[in-house]
Order: C-alpha cells, then structure tokens, then sequence
C-alpha cells in the first residue's frame, strides 16, 4: 500500500509536473512552439512505447524464463527508477517559477480552480481527459479476464508488448497528424474517441453473439485473438491521444497554473477507478466495458464542444468582417 501511495504521487508528478517543467524550458531555451508536438510524440513513441515494450519483455523473461516469480519485474523497476533519479538530479536544471509571486498551496488551488470555473476549453479539456484516462485505467485490470475468461494460458508480457507497440504505431501517426498545418487536433480527436467507444464495446458486443465454451485451460481462443486486435485498436488510439492532449494543453492551460490545473485534472480520475475496482466484482465484465465506452463516447461529444469553442472566435471575426462592423484591431491586419 505504502509503494501505491508512493507510485500515485510518481504518476501525478509525471503527468503533471513533468510536462509543466518541459514546456517551461522548451520556451526559456528559445525553442519553436511547434516543436513541442514534435517533443510530445517522441516522448510517447520511445517512452511510453519502445520502453515499455522492453520492459514487459524484461518481465516475462525474468517471471518465466528465469523462474524468478511475480515479484521480480518489481525488483528490476526499482533499479531503473534510482538509475533515472541520479539521471534527473545531476542533469537536469530546476524550475522554481516566479519566487516574486510567493505563492502559497492555497492560494496556487483557488487560481487554478478559478482559471478552470473561467475558461469553458480548460474545463472541457479536463473532462475530457478525466473521461479517457479513466477508461484507459479501468482497461489495464480488465484485459486480462477479458482474453482469459475461463483461465486459458496466455502469455501476459507479449501481449502487453504487442499494446505499447500499437501505441507507438498511434503515436507516429499522431506526430504526422499533428506536423499538417491543415489538420486540427480538435477535429482528429473526435474521431480517436468515437474509434476507442467501438474498440471497448468490442466485448460487449462479442458477448453477445459468441458464447463462452466453459472449457478451463487452453491457450487464445479466436474470440480472445478477436478482442486481442480490438484492444491493439484502443492502444493505437492512446498513443494518438496522449501528445495529442499534451499540445492542447501547452495550448490552452496558463503556464502559471499548469501543474496545479492538471493535478485537478487527475482527481476524478483517480476516484473512478478506486470505485471502480472496489465494485469490480459486483458487475460483470462486460458491463465494466460498457461504461468505459460510454464514456469515451460523452469524450467524444465534449471533444466536438470544445472544437467549436476553439473556432467561435474566429467565426465572430468573419462575421464582423462580412457585415462592415469589424473592430480598429480587427482591421489593422488589413491596413497594413
């Protein structure tokens, strides 16, 4: 319990402090704003990717092959974790933001609760990042009943390879999406959410035409290989997701408040999942998937808000245009 205390702390400093601390630099090193998609998606295609494909075969080869049981890929991770410590402590420059603000915690919580009350896009990112991430999570306990439903043999590190490298397939082509000027995050990420909603009722749906044998043991049923392909589609959509999400928020949260935004941002997150896993056994399987798709389709409704909460303003300015009404600094553009 004292390791899972310590990890939620180490995932909301990764997802939060980490991200604010790279777009600081990116900007305090006179780098280009565009560059940082490109930084994004690297990050997600080595990190989350190509790492984690290493690291799940690591596991399996220390589990299995060695023989040295569940807790062994634990022992490796720590190592890894102290080696990246010394990494960061030695390498990397600090960021202790405008010391003239003196800032304390509460008043750094109303500003951010304030920004998120004001701006409908922070709000409606929040949610939408709540409502994914919260699926994503809740997907990580259920894959493994769901491709085993009656204790077949799978191997669990493969498979969990074969996810990070649909991820990393998602994100290059997120890194190719996002390097066209003529193609919008806003407008793609609908279409990711509405592909997530299918990959997730796949269960649901298979459950309903395909009845299970009953037989114990055996190895990947062609329904398990079915729903295996399916969820590669959900891994191919998170690794469009996760720079995706990173752009819009270097785009639309204020640098100020950015850590202490994103960490509101995992609160709901992290209270779905709780629930969600204290009442795992008191639903079936595929219910749990049904609410997971259920969810990713209110992302997508809320990602089509947010994309004409993005476009209102420029609608206003062709309005204003067209009808002879348009501001002094709307027509200094045209003046010059």
């Amino acid at each position: 319990m004292v390791g899972r205390i310590l990890g939620g702390i180490a995932t909301s400093l990764l997802f939060s402090a980490f991200e604010s601390w790279l777009v600081a630099e990116h900007f305090k090193r006179g780098f280009e704003s565009q560059w940082l998609s490109i930084t994004f998606s690297k990050a997600v295609f080595f990190g989350n990717g190509l790492v984690a494909i290493l690291a799940g075969l690591l596991a399996n080869f220390l589990a299995d092959t060695l023989s040295l049981g569940p807790v062994s890929p634990f022992d490796a991770a720590s190592c890894f974790l102290a080696f990246g410590m010394a990494i960061i402590i030695f390498t990397w420059s600090e960021n202790y933001g405008d010391p003239s603000e003196g800032r304390n915690l509460l008043i750094q919580f109303k500003a951010a609760a304030s920004a998120i009350a004001s701006d409908e896009k922070i709000f409606l990112l929040g949610a939408i990042q709540s409502l994914f991430e919260g699926s994503m999570y809740t997907f990580v306990f259920l894959w493994t009943p769901a491709l085993s439903p009656d204790d077949e043999d799978i191997p669990h590190g493969f498979i969990f390879a074969t996810f990070m490298l649909s991820s990393m397939i998602g994100s290059s082509l997120a890194s190719r999406l996002m390097a066209r000027p003529n193609i919008r995050v806003e407008w793609y990420l609908q279409i990711v959410f509405l592909v997530s909603t299918a990959a997730l009722f796949s269960p649901v749906a298979i459950n309903f035409f395909i009845t299970s044998t009953g037989q114990k043991g055996g190895s990947l049923t062609p329904t398990g290989r079915l729903l295996l392909f399916a969820f590669c589609v959900f891994e191919a959509c998170v690794g469009i997701f996760w720079p995706s999400i990173m752009k819009l928020r270097s785009q639309f949260v204020p640098e100020e408040s950015r850590s202490t935004i994103l960490n509101f941002f995992r609160i709901p997150v992290n209270i779905f999942v709780c629930v969600v896993l204290y009442n795992v056994d008191a639903y079936p399987i595929t219910g749990m998937f049904g609410m997971c798709a259920g969810f990713l389709f209110l992302a997508a409704v809320l990602q089509n808000r947010l994309k004409l909460a993005v476009e209102k303003p420029r609608t206003k300015t062709v309005e204003n245009w067209t009808s002879g009404t348009e501001t002094d600094s709307e027509m200094e553009p045209l003046n010059a």
